[in-house]
């Protein structure tokens, strides 16, 4: 209708004047009515600044930083001396630029290169084989309080041969919990990879030099790589999330009996009959189809006492 009224009206008073009339407007009108095709747009060739050094006034600059008396000097001084003698041919940015297009701008210093980190790739066929361990804080009493909590988990049971609360981090509390579950669970010399993040207490010599002596594999996350250790950090996620997990600890015995109870659930934790089993435990020192109350009646996870 639009169209028709604008073909009426175009012979008496224009095409501007009756798309004004309809409200219709002029450029729409001829894209839709155009009988020829869009012409073609030229083709745009970079153009060179109009204020760019010509390629004679480049080589002028490039072989005065070329000559004997400059060829060791930067360009900021090269500019400095040249002015101090009343000649002016470039900036010191454009002077970069033309040695840039040189490849005579790098890096002279000798730059280490560091190879990328290998992503760990662990395998556990049956228990004892592969255990992950971490540190997480737990909040105090006040602020800038904590507490801190040791735990070591079997990835392929996901059974927790140990775990310690204590009022610090350090590397000899670390040798004590990972040696006592190793003597605890019987493991023997190159039987065991232990995995973990690269915390100060993972890498201290002390406790390297005991791994070393146990005759257990370390195994480190890639750095500055959070989910390389997913077993652990999954662990106090689960533990963090728990409805009953409080926003402050009162006091060290409450965090540690707190702990006692978690620990305990997550071993019995789950639907035996309908085969999801716990979220630990079952699979460690038996097979996975072990009746419930056979699970119920293993030992309890190594705790050590309060530190």
């Amino acid at each position: 209708m639009i169209d028709a009224a604008i073909a009426e009206l175009t012979p008496l008073v224009g095409v501007r004047q009756a798309c004004e009339a309809v409200g219709e407007a002029q450029a729409r009108w001829y894209r839709r009515h155009r009988h020829s095709p869009a012409p073609a747009r030229p083709e745009r060739s970079p153009a060179p600044h109009p204020r760019a050094l010509s390629p004679e006034e480049r080589a002028e600059v490039l072989a005065v930083l070329h000559s004997e008396e400059h060829v060791d000097e930067a360009p900021a001084t090269v500019y400095a001396k040249l002015l101090d003698e009343g000649r002016y041919l470039a900036s010191v940015p454009t002077m970069y630029r033309i040695l840039r297009a040189e490849g005579e701008v790098r890096e002279r210093r000798r730059q280490g290169t560091h190879p990328p980190a290998k992503k760990p790739e662990l395998v556990a066929n049956e228990p004892n084989q592969v255990w992950s361990w971490d540190i997480s804080k737990l909040a105090g009493p006040a602020k800038w309080t904590w507490f801190y909590l040791f735990v070591i988990i079997d990835i392929y049971s996901r059974y927790v041969p140990g775990w310690m609360l204590a009022h610090t981090e350090n590397a000899e509390l670390a040798k004590e919990l990972v040696s006592e579950a190793l003597r605890r669970q019987g493991i023997g010399r190159d039987a065991l990879t232990l995995h973990s993040d690269r915390g100060s207490p993972m890498t201290a010599k002390p406790f390297v030099f005991m791994l070393a002596d146990l005759g257990v594999t370390k195994s480190y996350s890639r750095p500055h790589t959070s989910n390389d250790n997913p077993y652990s950090e999954s662990a106090f996620r689960t533990a963090k999330y728990r409805p009953d997990y409080p926003d402050r600890f009162g006091c060290f015995e409450d965090a540690h009996a707190w702990c006692g109870r978690f620990f305990g659930w997550s071993r019995y934790a789950g639907d035996p009959p309908t085969g999801r089993w716990g979220r630990s435990g079952c699979g460690h020192h038996r097979d996975r189809r072990v009746l419930w109350r056979s699970c119920r009646a293993w030992s309890a996870p190594l705790e050590l006492p309060v530190r």
